[in-house]
């Protein structure tokens, strides 16, 4: 008989068969099969938090198929995913088929290789129950926060509302943030920049003080600048000062989980579910030619820096063989992670040195490919020789002021041949400045004053909230993206561009719990629960103790919250737009739908009319009936393009309409992503040839 061994995800399935051969079965679970019951909290908290876990229904019969596989065979092996979570499914799989939880029958590999498949299955380890209490732990947390305080909004502000333990505290960050825009106060002031010339080349000087190098007062109008401008136009401009330097611009590290989903939303604009999905895919594994089934990353969800010596000799092979010895330091470099790191994978990287994003481009999508090349560039030069710049800074007097100007050349490229990481603001290093030398005189080609006004706070972004909730301790590695996904479909934010803004629930809803459970949504509060749980899952602190201990603080609050909003309710603020209801001249206010924003009269019920948000109307009409198509989105949160005639005319597409016909069957050729054409029917042969040619390939 074979050896079983059960995965998560279906899709590692094909790629471990391989590697282990006919003498192992390989199935998944497809996630978790067991958990709390979704009718109730599932937690006895008076019975010392007695847990009340049901077989889930929809995995009815894969259980009955995986009990079936598990007798008949020689013995079970546990690979799920090598995390928290991971742990308690394969410690619920274990109970349900029986297993001792005394045998080593847990394995588990950072990387779908063979090399590290077959390794981790020679190794079996006995199921780690300090991290499935941890997960335990996190899970009854959550439970308590999401099934006590969402009747409470529901009584409080409006039925339908949720809240989550972590992601209230994101919420209050957005919220917090709002509030320092809204009362900051723009105060006006002034620069002088002057365009000189050295030789053939202009180059760009600021204003900065006195000749005698005390900086100047800041110029706070129009009046005080033009003077200093009328002072200096008939001065001539000396270098007085030149001071060169060399300085060493350091890689950025290997990805981790968080500095993967800031990086791909700031250079892919993915959102970090986005790149978690594809990540998951690169990890399990693909198809690539000639190769079969191959994991080309490894496991995505780390806070690790570390990495293994096999994958930097690779790493250093190749970067000596395409770039030269030069190019690799003259010391390997290794990353520190940061304190409190659980350090139980690597950091993010290619599997396999020697498998560039070119050779497999044509084996993966578009968006596979994109954050392949990513992580592999990432990961090759961080392993780089640093770049080496020459810095000067310039000091250029002008009767009785000074003038600076600061440059840079390369003098070496360094990592930077391959891979520079993004940013979040729009700072640079300098630019390049041309030949000069002390006691020069340059030419003044322009001097202009410029006005300016003092920015407000910049409002979180993607990348900016996930460092945010990094560096605050909120959450982990794998929660990111599930925070920022649910306080958005909630409509408890939107984005704005590619900002978050807090809407008027969301406000609403901060306000609420951060006013009667202030403690359980404080940062340093959440932060330590974080540290308490990995506590729990060093074996250094007992699950149990710790959650009585938050039950007790909740409790009382929770009580206190109760008594004090009886027979109350929160009102959220209604958002008047300057659009007038046509039926009976009231200003319009904006509603959220199953559909998305949408205009209503404030006169409901006495007028009922309604009308499209502005920014979701589309300029083309409806191809069917000629009304105005909206942008919709579906209950999965999905966008389409639907006929504001609905019902009466049932027309819905996930592109814009062009108002061509296709030629092969008639139907409507619709515009999608990046404006490629196509033909919105998916039986129509020119899509089903599309796909099998691409299927050829």
């Amino acid at each position: 008989m074979a050896k079983l061994v059960i995965v998560e995800s279906p899709s590692k399935i094909k790629s471990i068969k391989k590697y282990l051969g006919s003498e192992y079965d390989v199935m998944a679970s497809k996630g978790h099969i067991r958990d709390l019951p979704k009718s109730k909290l599932g937690v006895d908290v008076e019975n010392n938090f007695k847990l009340d876990y049901i077989n889930m229904a929809e995995k009815k019969e894969l259980i009955k198929q995986l009990k079936e596989a598990a007798a008949n065979s020689d013995g079970v092996l546990l690979a799920t995913d090598p995390d928290r979570e991971g742990e308690a499914i394969s410690w619920h799989l274990a109970d349900i088929l029986g297993l001792d939880l005394g045998e080593k029958n847990r394995v588990s590999f950072n990387e779908i290789t063979e090399r590290a498949v077959k390794e981790g299955v020679k190794n079996p380890q006995q199921i780690d129950i300090n991290l499935v209490n941890s997960q335990q732990a996190r899970r009854v947390l959550d439970r308590i926060v999401g099934y006590k305080l969402s009747p409470f909004l529901w009584k409080k502000v409006k039925s339908g509302l949720s809240a989550g333990r972590v992601q209230t505290v994101a919420l209050k960050l957005i919220v917090e943030k709002e509030r320092e825009i809204e009362k900051f106060n723009s105060e006006e002031y002034w620069s002088v920049d002057a365009k000189l010339v050295s030789g053939r080349k202009s180059f760009d000087a600021h204003l900065y003080g006195t000749a005698d190098g005390k900086k100047l007062d800041t110029i706070t109008n129009e009046d005080a600048a033009n003077k200093i401008v009328n002072d200096l136009n008939d001065c001539e401009y000396t270098v007085s000062e030149i001071k060169k330097g060399v300085r060493n611009k350091q890689p950025a590290p290997p990805f981790i989980t968080s500095t993967l989903q800031q990086e791909a939303s700031r250079k892919l604009g993915f959102t970090g579910q986005r790149t978690m999905k594809i990540a998951q895919q690169l990890y399990e594994g693909v198809d690539v030619h000639h190769s079969g089934v191959t994991g080309l990353i490894t496991y995505m969800r780390t806070d690790s820096l570390r990495i293994s010596e096999e994958a930097r000799a690779a790493a250093n092979g190749y970067i000596s063989n395409r770039f030269g010895s030069n190019y690799l330091p003259s010391k390997p470099r290794y990353f520190k992670s940061k304190s409190g790191a659980q350090d139980a994978h690597e950091a993010i990287r290619p599997t396999t040195i020697g498998l560039t994003p070119e050779d497999v481009k044509d084996s993966l999508t578009a968006e596979q490919y994109k954050l392949y090349k990513l992580i592999w560039e990432r990961f090759i030069a961080s392993l780089m020789a640093p770049c080496v710049q020459d810095t000067a800074s310039v000091d250029i007097t002008a009767g009785d002021y000074l003038f600076k100007a600061n440059g840079y050349s390369v003098r070496f490229d360094g990592f930077t041949v391959l891979y520079e990481e993004g940013r979040d603001d729009d700072a640079t290093d300098g630019v390049s400045l041309p030949e000069m030398n002390e006691g020069d005189v340059l030419k003044l080609k322009s001097i202009t004053p410029n006005q300016h006004f003092t920015q407000p706070p910049a409002r979180y972004t993607e990348p900016t909230l996930i460092k945010a909730l990094e560096e605050n301790g909120i959450g982990r590695p794998s929660t990111y993206a599930p925070i920022i996904a649910n306080i958005l479909q909630r409509n408890y934010i939107e984005r704005e561009k590619k900002s978050f803004k807090p809407t008027q629930l969301g406000t609403v809803v901060s306000d609420l719990i951060n006013e009667y459970f202030k403690k359980i949504v404080d940062v340093k509060f959440t932060a330590g629960l974080e540290k308490k749980l990995d506590k729990i899952g060093a074996g250094e602190l007992a699950w149990k103790e710790m959650l009585d201990d938050f039950y007790e603080d909740f409790d009382v609050l929770y009580k206190k919250a109760e008594e004090s909003l009886v027979g109350k309710r929160v009102k959220v603020p209604d958002e008047e737009t300057d659009i007038v209801c046509d039926k009976c001249g009231r200003k319009m206010i904006v509603k959220n739908g199953r559909f998305g924003k949408f205009l209503a009269c404030p006169g409901y019920p006495e007028c009922k009319n309604t009308m499209p948000a502005p920014e979701n109307e589309v300029k083309q009409p409806c191809p069917k009936c000629g009304s105005k198509l909206i942008k919709r989105v579906s209950k999965k949160g999905n966008k389409f393009y639907g006929c504001s005639n609905y019902p009466a005319c049932d027309f819905a597409s996930p592109g814009v309409p062009t108002g061509e016909q296709c030629k092969e069957c008639g139907s409507y050729i619709i515009s999608g992503l990046r404006g490629r054409k196509y033909c919105m029917n998916s039986e129509c042969p020119s899509r089903t040839k599309k796909k099998s040619s691409e299927d050829k390939k």
